[in-house]
């Protein structure tokens, strides 16, 4: 407990006295020292202490003082901090001359907000750098404003009790510190020192490459650890939510060793660079990408390569196997003090400057945490392990975030943003959503606040499973939703609604449309309250339709009540489900097949696929064999790729579609360029009932044509991504003209490309309609979670199964 004096109020001046309840992110950010210092310097006395509801406080003075301190709060709160709600109320005055920090009152339901994990801060970066400071070099230096919250907390109020940091004792030194209200360590939960604090190991059990012995390694784990990477070895570095697999970027056998490892495929591996100057003649970093970059939040950071690579002396240059075939570099810098130290301090010893920084899993399965498990589940990908001794409760993948149209786009969405609230424009239920089974996120709500989760990885793995339970209990508890409801995609096999639904336990299961709930997602994130439907434009891969077919091409009229498929992408055959999804060539003999255009040797996704895989393919077509029809945006780009000859097998989910979009970029006189691929548009007859479809075959007939005359395919590529721009502004027009809409959401997959969403907006907007983009959800299934809890839980919400059908 600490007290300060406090002076009496002005003679004459009856005192007051108010109990304030502040709301939002407001502890483990240093807010109760912050109101002590506002309360000592207007001379208030009183308490304050943190609570499930919040942080409360009483403070009893002149009126005008007391005043001042409620109207300050906001306004000048710490960096760290999230002020959602204040309210105060006249109490009983008390007397009292002193004002104090009481300990955290635990009783009641938890009602306050968990700061996510923050990079750590200039002052502890300098205490790191600092010889004569006693955490010089101390890998877990953190203070009030930076390091270490959401994954280190087991409960709250947060308080170190509540933290896996209950285990490390406090020395004299720190405790001093935590207790000074002048100190900026004051009530840090996380607080630690060399003398006190967790250690960092090195384990090195079997020989790396370079010859090093088997050995433990001893006085300095870091500077093993850089001169391991400096050799080219794999090493598994734990991190605030999980664990790495880092290499020396710049090192091509090492990156080839960790890729043939860990089975990745092409899939683009991120780097981690000392400062974004270090990466700035491989990429382009406009004053938005930099203030990502150098956040608190600190994600990936998603970058356009530059095509002509500027010469930079001593800069580092990554090997090409880092990202093939991507049109960026996925980049971020250090957020943890053991970072700064594997990249090095100014006057270390020369060490690799850039580093491959990839989630420490096995394909497919959760990032891992434990210490034990990461020895015996990483022992096939790792040479060493860089490990402390502080337990992580909560695991938390890198976020992924891009800029579009100077805004940003995220991508995955995890550590440095979970577990941040949004508010919700309608209230909910207590009600959990449970997503969808690829970038699977789910999201708990009540009132009208949603906490997403962080990124929870692909459905089809047991352990996946097993870490979306954890992770849902752990939410739940920190946030005191207790759901009553549950809300799950309407596709019959997926796993994470057939968790709900085994898990129901007498609650109510609401099934939602997946492609609708895209749209809500989009709407509940701008605010929307529903009371005037949109124009949703909805590309994906995959989502369950209600005709049984494969959607993802879909223009929805939508409100939160219900949809009407105003327009999709006519249906093609999906021939044998995953395997035309791994090897795009499929889909472009079946996009052909479906336009009549002849299978002829001079077509590169014709020569890509086996002799005899293509009699069969042809046979499968022609009698509808394992042909789900698919409406799928995300499946023609995939066809398109192959047709063009830039990818016919993918080996990680999108490839084809993210190199399409790649040669594209790379097409010559794309501004004089004015040569449009058009759809074909089929109006449902005037008596009819159905929706508008867009056909694709005039598209691809002009793709051939202009293949066979010569045409380069990048020059192709961006065609097609103009004529699919040109396609969405024609739909949407349409609809206009019909029902006098003029909002448009664009969500799902297809719009983290963003050479489309950029040219679907500039064309809608020029045109006068109101576009709505993702920016704090992912536009992928990272999202689909919100738009379910949105759809099933709000006040009011129909009856499962009786969707509103709005006019087509």
């Amino acid at each position: 407990m600490s007290t300060a004096p406090s002076a009496p109020a002005v003679a004459g001046d009856p005192p007051q006295r108010r109990r304030v309840t502040v709301r939002g992110v407001v502890q483990g950010v240093g807010f109760r020292p912050y109101l002590y210092g506002l309360a000592t310097a207007l001379d208030l006395s009183g308490h304050v202490t943190n609570t499930p509801e919040g942080v409360v406080a009483e403070i009893e003075g002149a009126p005008t003082a007391v005043a001042r301190f409620c109207e300050r709060i906001a306004v000048q709160a710490p960096p760290l901090a999230r002020v959602e709600s204040v309210e105060h109320r006249e109490v009983p005055v008390a007397g009292g001359t002193a004002f104090t920090i009481l300990a955290s009152h635990t009783g009641g339901p938890a009602r306050t907000l968990v700061s996510p994990d923050t990079a750590t801060c200039a002052d502890c970066l300098r205490e790191l750098a600092d010889p004569a400071d006693r955490r010089h070099r101390h890998p877990f230096v953190n203070c009030t404003h930076c390091g270490p919250r959401f994954t280190i907390v087991t409960g709250v109020p947060y308080d170190r009790a509540h933290t896996t940091m209950a285990g490390f004792a406090m020395c004299s030194d720190c405790a001093r510190e935590y207790a000074d209200p002048a100190d900026r360590r004051f009530h840090a939960q996380p607080v630690a020192c060399p003398a006190c604090g967790p250690r960092l190991r090195l384990f090195v059990p079997r020989p790396a490459p370079g010859g090093r012995a088997a050995t433990v390694a001893g006085t300095d784990p870091v500077a093993d650890a850089r001169a391991l990477l400096a050799e080219g070895a794999v090493l598994a570095v734990k991190g605030l939510g999980g664990y790495h697999l880092a290499c020396d970027a710049s090192n091509p056998d090492a990156v080839a060793l960790l890729r043939r490892r860990k089975a990745r495929g092409d899939k683009p591996f991120a780097v981690m660079a000392r400062s974004a100057d270090d990466v700035r003649h491989l990429v382009r970093i406009g004053p938005e990408e930099r203030a990502l970059l150098e956040g608190g939040a600190r994600p990936v950071v998603l970058l356009r390569r530059r095509t002509d690579p500027a010469p930079q002396p001593q800069a580092p240059y990554p090997a090409a196997a880092v990202a093939p075939g991507s049109p960026d570099l996925g980049v971020m810098l250090p957020y943890t003090p053991a970072h700064h130290l594997l990249l090095g301090l100014p006057g270390d010893p020369e060490g690799p400057r850039l580093l491959v920084m990839t989630s420490g899993n096995v394909a497919g399965e959760p990032i891992v945490t434990d210490d034990g498990e990461a020895l015996q589940r990483l022992a096939h990908l790792a040479d060493a392990w860089l490990a402390h001794d502080r337990p992580i409760r909560v695991p938390c993948d890198d976020s992924v975030v891009r800029i579009c149209d100077r805004e940003p786009l995220v991508i995955r969405r995890a550590r440095g943003y979970a577990p941040l609230p949004l508010s919700l424009p309608v209230p909910v239920r207590p009600a959990l959503a449970v997503g969808g089974d690829l970038k699977n996120a789910f999201c708990v709500g009540e009132g009208r606040r949603a906490w997403l989760s962080a990124h929870i990885g692909d459905m089809d793995e047991l352990s996946t499973q097993r870490a979306f339970e954890r992770a849902a209990a752990h939410l739940e508890s920190i946030t005191g939703v207790r759901p009553g409801l549950l809300a799950a995609d309407r596709h019959p096999g997926y796993r994470s609604a057939g968790w709900a639904d085994r898990n129901a336990a007498g609650r109510t299961v609401v099934r939602v449309q997946h492609h609708h709930a895209h749209i809500a997602a989009a709407m509940a994130e701008h605010g929307l309250d529903g009371g005037r439907p949109v124009i949703g434009v909805a590309f994906d891969g995959t989502g369950h339709g209600d005709d049984g077919a494969v959607w993802g091409g879909e223009i929805l009229l939508a409100d939160y009540d219900g949809f009407t498929r105003f327009g999709q992408l006519a249906y093609v055959p999906l021939p044998g489900g995953d395997t035309a999804v791994r090897r795009p060539y499929r889909m472009a003999l079946a996009h052909l097949s479906a336009a009549g255009i002849d299978w002829s040797d001079d077509l590169a996704c014709v020569t890509a696929c086996p002799a005899d895989e293509r009699r069969v393919l042809r046979t499968q077509l022609a009698r509808d064999l394992n042909c789900v029809p698919t409406s799928s945006m995300g499946r023609l780009f995939d066809a398109v790729s192959s047709l063009v000859g830039v990818c016919h097998r993918a080996g990680y989910e999108a490839q084809a579609a993210v190199e399409l979009e790649a040669a594209a970029l790379r097409a010559p006189a794309q501004d004089t360029d004015t040569t449009a691929y058009a759809f074909g548009l089929r109006l449902p007859e005037p008596d009819g009932d159905g929706p508008v479809r867009a056909d694709p075959a005039p598209v691809l007939a002009q793709i051939v044509e202009d293949l066979r005359a010569g045409t380069d395919p990048a020059l192709v590529a961006a065609r097609f991504h103009r004529a699919v721009g040109a396609l969405v502004h024609a739909m949407c027009v349409l609809a206009r003209e019909r029902h006098g809409l003029d909002t448009v959401a664009l969500s799902g997959g297809v719009f983290a490309n963003t050479l489309l969403s950029s040219a679907c907006a500039t064309a809608l907007r020029a045109d006068g309609f109101t576009v709505l983009r993702h920016h704090l959800v992912p536009p992928n299934d990272g999202g689909l979670a919100l738009g379910q809890l949105v759809v099933a839980a709000r006040a009011g919400a129909l009856p499962e199964g009786t969707d509103r059908q709005l006019p087509r």
